[in-house]
């Protein structure tokens, strides 16, 4: 059997891996292959065992919020309404296939991952090169790496060097040096020096390699597990609204039951007492709660949609504006992941590459010439040429090019510059320094000493310290094209060195801001080394308080890891690997914060999983990220994030805004049937359960959804993050609703009540049955108690829009959706007095034309009571606290 990655087969000697594969330097015989590859399975990645499609339908349709509808519909068929029973099913199924559709994005993560292997790949079998498709490599195949090649496999390079870009497996930006034979000291096996892993691409040099590992047992195949077994969390609104709903529907169910044998001790007839406990569950379901959050939320999707954030999934709105932490990458994401020139030095001097300088000329058209950029557009390379050409260098005709090496850590390149022949040099300052015996000064090139050597000795290590990657320059001419590299790279003049770096994008340092107001701690989780991740770090405004290594992380035990994320600061966690960045998600997870993660490569998918909402980068990330992560940023743009939790912060205050709007009018629903059932009958029902359902169904939903597209309150991005364990409906939000409001409301609807019955000729006890001379009356007095309801709504609404400030700072007419819901939801208050055929159905009459009068004042003493009480709790927050007296005693 092939040795598994964590075995470590790179640090056995090639010929003792080779005897432990079967194999040799000559690669596998057909017949051998075919074999394996029926013992071994293809080279593709672990899919796993899909749930059952019907056990995944059947659970969002017992979701607490489905099952509260239900009992909505079948009270609403109970009720004799068939029609308004199917609309509440419709909305059942519509929420359950949308759930069940995003439910399987952990399979679209890993079908993902498999574009990473390409489709063909070159190896020796029966002792010839050929091209075989990549789903067909077995462990022992000798694989051909060249240029530009996507590898099939994890395998140990028997013979030559190449250079590599793990990005997408490491998140490091740098490619990396591999070359046959190196000692293995490395801690990891994605750092050994003479390793290449399936999906990583080559960018310069050529070797043969033998396959160790193939399909489920490479790193990759490694990556797609911890995806598919990664579970995501409910999102803290998911948990919220399923403890509440769980908690209405207890008090819905214990309610109606408790007041089913009320009503028959108080001496109400079997059916008065079911159309009465009806009536009590039907006033404590919010049959709208489930679509109106589902629309809002929708609403938001939409927003942040324009604003170039991509969601997939309604809930993760609302988690983004309970974000307390961002763990995020840094290639691709606080970076633009491409090479920039940051400085050059010659001469004794260093400059910004920003316009022609003669001094720097001959560094220049090094810059410009010694590239491969013909063949392969190299970052670095790209970048080079750019600068130079801001120095004023033109590239020159190419003679001859000998290309990098991953030993000699260098390339040349032979110019015709006029008559004369130039070669260009770049490499690793430590190697091309000794190949060096002069130095450029500015104007000529003269003998180097030991202090030249020293000062750019100096020179490298002090843009080391800063993270940039840095290249020596030097040339030499020459009568006639070298006849090697060894030839050309001798005798040079040093021209002088060139830092690199992937730049922070421009917009990070504002959104880091903004994040650090709004209270969310930042840590830089990435698979770079230290020195540049902190230097990035630095220059965009995120304290690098601690720098963690990913073998120090790994070292720790989650105790010690838990303790380490609980100190204040923020941490820059490098060389960190997959399991590594999902132990931290997890880790934060677990004290309680709400985890946003961050990234762009292969290597994130997990984390991303795995988190409370994972964020990818559209244009720059891979289709890897883009499938495990929530929110795609189709910019790459790292503010789009502060975008998007000011957005989820506003439709969460929105969300609790309608939620407070529908639980208000529960009161003056609720106590009308409960001053039935006290008074034994004496008093008729003030308010039918059809009128009921035309308020939670009818006039009711579209001031609601109007609240949804309410604007962020002027402090929403200076609050603390919401803590993770804040129910939706707080103490204060149902003091409001229901002791403040709710109350009001129910006073003034059986006041209105009463004024119409009494001014009709009732008398306690007098009946209003079908064929009483009352009947009439009766009609007109339940008309009356829907309309004031509606109208308190009106009421409701307007101050539903703010939890804090005034509504004269939001603005009164500010809302043009509520505005208009309002006219709709006013309209059909109406249509149900005065015309006929509703008039039959619900159980109403035009009522008397002195209601008007009642009517006009009840929106705006709702509306001023939570204004005042708004006002009390402002006050009292500036309030400075008066100091204690010192005891007498």
């Amino acid at each position: 059997m092939a040795p598994q990655p964590d075995e470590r087969p790179t640090r056995e000697p090639i010929d003792t891996l080779l005897r432990d594969l079967k194999t040799g330097r000559d690669g596998l015989g057909s017949r051998e292959a075919a074999r394996r590859l029926a013992i071994h399975g293809p080279n593709t990645l672990p899919t796993g065992r899909r749930a059952s499609w019907l056990r995944e339908l059947v659970r969002q349709f017992t979701h607490p919020l489905a099952l509260l509808l239900w009992v909505a519909a079948g009270l609403a068929w109970v009720a004799g309404t068939p029609v308004l029973c199917w609309a509440i099913l419709a909305v059942i199924v519509i929420n359950a296939v949308v759930a069940y559709l995003q439910g399987r994005q952990a399979e679209r993560a890993i079908e993902a991952l498999s574009r990473y292997l390409p489709q063909q790949a070159t190896v020796i079998r029966d002792g010839v090169a050929s091209e075989v498709p990549a789903v067909d490599l077995v462990p022992g195949d000798v694989i051909l790496v060249t240029e530009g090649d996507r590898v099939s496999a994890d395998a140990r390079l028997i013979e030559g060097s190449v250079e590599m870009d793990l990005s997408t497996l490491t998140g490091e930006s740098a490619p990396v040096v591999r070359s046959a034979g190196a000692e293995d000291t490395a801690d990891r096996l994605i750092d050994a020096p003479d390793a290449v892993f399936s999906g990583a691409q080559c960018t310069s040099g050529q070797a043969r390699a033998v396959a160790f590992a193939t399909g489920a047992a490479t790193e990759l195949g490694r990556i797609a597990t911890l995806s598919r077994q990664a579970t995501p969390l409910l999102s803290p609104l998911e948990r919220q609204v399923r403890r509440s709903t769980w908690l209405i529907a207890g008090v819905a169910v214990g309610v109606g039951a408790l007041f089913l044998p009320l009503g028959l001790l108080a001496g109400l007839s079997l059916p008065e007492a079911a159309v009465f406990a009806i009536g009590l569950l039907v006033a404590n379901v919010p049959e709208g709660l489930l679509p109106t959050i589902t629309l809002a939320l929708a609403v938001g999707v939409r927003v942040l949609a324009r604003q170039g954030a991509l969601v997939k999934q309604l809930s993760a709105v609302e988690t983004l504006g309970s974000t307390t932490v961002i763990c995020t990458d840094k290639t691709g994401t606080l970076t633009r992941n491409t090479m920039t020139v940051t400085a050059v030095w010659s001469a004794g001097r260093t400059v910004d590459p920003v316009s022609p300088d003669a001094a720097l000329g001959p560094l220049a058209q090094v810059m410009v010439d010694c590239n491969q950029l013909e063949r392969l557009s190299d970052p670095m390379e790209v970048a080079l040429r750019e600068a130079g050409e801001l120095l004023g260098a033109r590239v020159a005709p190419r003679v001859e090019t000998f290309p990098f090496d991953a030993e000699r850590k260098r390339m040349s390149v032979v110019s015709r510059r006029g008559d004369r022949l130039l070669v260009a040099v770049k490499g690793a300052p430590e190697l091309l320094l000794p190949l060096c015996d002069s130095v450029f000064d500015g104007t000529r090139a003269r003998p180097a000493t030991e202090s030249d050597r020293r000062e750019v000795l100096d020179e490298v290590d002090g843009f080391a310290r800063h993270g940039l990657r840095v290249l020596a320059l030097a040339s030499r001419e020459v009568p006639a094209p070298p006849e090697d590299a060894a030839a050309a790279e001798s005798g040079l003049c040093l021209l002088g060195l060139v830092a690199l770096l992937d730049p922070p994008r421009p917009e990070v340092p504002a959104a880091v801001a903004a994040c650090h107001s709004a209270g969310i701690t930042i840590h830089v989780v990435t698979g770079d080394n230290g020195t540049t991740a902190s230097e990035v770090a630095r220059q965009v405004g995120i304290a690098t308080d601690r720098v963690v290594t990913g073998s120090e992380a790994d070292a720790l035990s989650e105790p010690e890891l838990d303790a380490l994320l609980a100190q204040p600061g923020e941490v820059v966690f490098a060389r960190s690997t997959p399991e590594g960045k999902l132990r931290i998600a997890e880790a934060l997870q677990q004290e309680g914060q709400t985890v946003a993660m961050t990234g762009d490569g292969v290597n994130d998918a997990p984390a991303l999983h795995r988190a409370d909402i994972g964020v990818a980068m559209g244009r720059s990330g891979t289709d890897v990220a883009r499938q495990a992560a929530t929110m795609v940023l189709t910019d790459d743009n790292f503010a789009t994030i502060v975008t998007a939790i000011r957005e989820g912060r506003r439709a969460y205050d929105n969300l609790r805004k309608f939620v407070l709007y529908i639980f208000v009018h529960a009161v003056p629903e609720v106590v009308p049937f409960m001053l039935f059932a006290l008074s034994g009958g004496a008093i008729p029902l003030p308010l039918t359960v059809l009128q009921i359902l035309a308020i939670d169904l009818g006039t009711e939903i579209l001031p609601a959804l109007a609240l949804g597209r309410e604007k962020a309150e002027p402090d929403v991005m200076s609050r603390r993050p919401r803590p993770r364990s804040e129910p939706l409906i707080t103490r204060r939000l149902l003091v409001r609703a229901w002791g403040l409001m709710g109350v009001l409301s129910a006073a003034l609807a059986l006041g209105a009540f009463f004024a119409v019955l009494v001014a009709g000729g009732w008398t306690p006890g007098a009946p209003v049955g079908p064929g009483d001379p009352l009947h009439g009356v009766y009609l007109q007095a339940t008309t009356a108690t829907f309309l004031t309801i509606v109208a308190c709504q009106v009421g409701t609404a307007f101050a539903a829009r703010t939890e804090r400030t005034s509504l004269r700072r939001l603005g009164v007419l500010s809302n043009p959706p509520l505005l208009a819901a309002i006219g709709v939801e006013l309209l059909f208050a109406a249509a149900l007095c005065f015309v006929p055929v509703l008039q039959t159905v619900f159980g109403t009459a035009p009522p008397p034309w002195w209601l008007i009068l009642f009517l006009l004042p009840c929106p705006v003493i709702v509306w001023g009571a939570d204004e005042a009480a708004r006002w009390f709790g402002r006050r009292s927050a500036r309030a400075p606290s008066r100091p204690r007296r010192p005891s007498s005693g």
